[in-house]
């Protein structure tokens, strides 16, 4: 206990910063067609030559084009940035960088799920801080802030849009860079049901579930306030009540529109309040074996909620009375309720428990990495030595590997996982 206390003290620093930070938070449209409102917005803010980032895939499936040709209706000159994948890296944020600067652009418009998101924060923070992007990684290192940013969600999962947050992969390293400070929270935002109707099922789930993830770690952070703990209590409901309906009828424009609030909500929640374990390991797994991380973070939060019980057990009880999860008035029955849930799920979005890519060789790498992120990050409720994450990651190998584990090794999507 004795030798956390530095990692204590610290996050209680961190916690009084955090809460006294003055922080503009993103304007927000919501609504079918706010995405072309958005448009409107940033031309009206007098921007003129624009960088749009995106995926291909996303390009592919028309989505990029109408708002493109919104640009033009409103004088803007645009560049098109597609070349960013479910698992962005540090050279797809130098080869955006580029693109930036040959279009000369002075505001960035980021069309997508987590990774345009994310890497469009890293592109504007490279053109205003001239030093590589593993120097920017940590806390509050975007000294020279980035161009406005302007952000369209196509998934509801990762609510970049309404973070501090970037991250971004390091292949050379085999690990994960993130990088948070203020100066990369978006100037405006849209959260348009429309742009979301067309999403397969399985990544509906897989992203549903980053949200719900981001909603439990930060109602559990040490770090919780008062505005975090309503903002996640909200997100956890609408995902557990929602999350289905998108699921089964994708074109419920209701129901995309209740989860892509519940995601910002979240986002919201865990800016401020910190993820911790879930995200530790899922970044692990995503740097190494390139699993998608809505995916890797719905595997793992059955298993580390489970784990920690003992610890948290009082506030998964509160969370999950509140979604309506159990009306149990025991604690633990109550607690272990809510891990049921997220396994049933799992279970009914095809999400599998295990995954096929995971070697034994590998964990004792994977649970130092996960240890190093939360140390001096993450706020949790209880820190986990090496063998407690070692018997984790084992849990999450596949014993034996069977064909529906596969797609947690070989799937992706217009994000990250969108």
């Amino acid at each position: 206990m004795w030798q956390h206390l530095p990692l204590r003290v610290y996050l209680l620093i961190l916690k009084a910063i955090t809460a006294l930070l003055p922080r503009r938070w993103p304007h927000c449209l919501e609504g079918p067609g706010s995405a072309r409102d958005l448009v409107r917005l940033l031309a009206e803010a007098g921007h003129r030559r624009v960088l749009v980032v995106s995926d291909a895939e996303l390009v592919r499936l028309g989505l990029v084009a109408p708002l493109l040709e919104e640009l033009e209706r409103h004088g803007v000159a645009w560049a098109l940035f597609d070349g960013v994948t479910p698992d962005p890296d540090i050279g797809q944020v130098e080869a955006g960088l580029a693109c930036l600067s040959a279009h000369r652009a002075e505001a960035l418009l980021a069309i997508g799920g987590g990774s345009p998101i994310d890497a469009a924060k890293l592109i504007g923070a490279r053109a205003r801080n001239r030093r590589p992007v593993r120097r920017l990684a940590g806390l509050f290192r975007i000294h020279r802030g980035m161009p406005p940013l302007y952000a369209i969600p196509t998934t509801a999962g990762t609510g970049s849009e309404t973070t501090l947050a970037a991250v971004v992969s390091d292949p050379a390293r085999r690990r994960k860079l993130a990088a948070v400070d203020p100066r990369l929270l978006p100037r405006a935002t849209a959260l348009d049901p429309e742009l979301m109707v067309g999403l397969p099922p399985h990544i509906t789930a897989a992203t549903g579930m980053d949200a719900l993830t981001h909603a439990v770690e930060a109602f559990l952070s040490r770090n919780a306030l008062p505005r975090t703990d309503r903002a996640a209590l909200q997100a956890a409901r609408e995902t557990l009540t929602q999350l289905p309906r998108c699921v089964a009828a994708g074109h419920d424009l209701e129901a995309r529109l209740h989860m892509a609030r519940a995601a910002h909500q979240a986002g919201y929640a865990f800016t401020q309040a910190g993820v911790g374990y879930i995200h530790a390991i899922a970044h692990q797994l995503g740097a190494w074996y390139h699993l998608p991380y809505g995916l890797a973070n719905a595997m793992v939060m059955p298993h580390l909620l489970e784990a920690s019980l003992p610890t948290i057990a009082p506030r998964l009880a509160a969370l999950a009375r509140h979604c309506q999860v159990t009306t149990s008035t025991d604690d633990g029955v109550a607690a272990e309720a809510f891990i049921a849930r997220v396994r049933r799920l799992n279970t009914d979005f095809g999400i599998p428990e295990r995954v096929a890519a995971l070697r034994g060789e590998d964990i004792p790498a994977l649970a130092r990495a996960a240890r190093a992120e939360v140390r001096f990050t993450y706020a949790v409720p209880r820190y986990l030595g090496q063998a407690e994450l070692e018997s984790l990651l084992y849990g999450l190998m596949a014993q034996p590997a069977s064909a529906g584990d596969d797609i947690a090794a070989t799937e992706g999507d217009n994000g990250r996982p969108s």
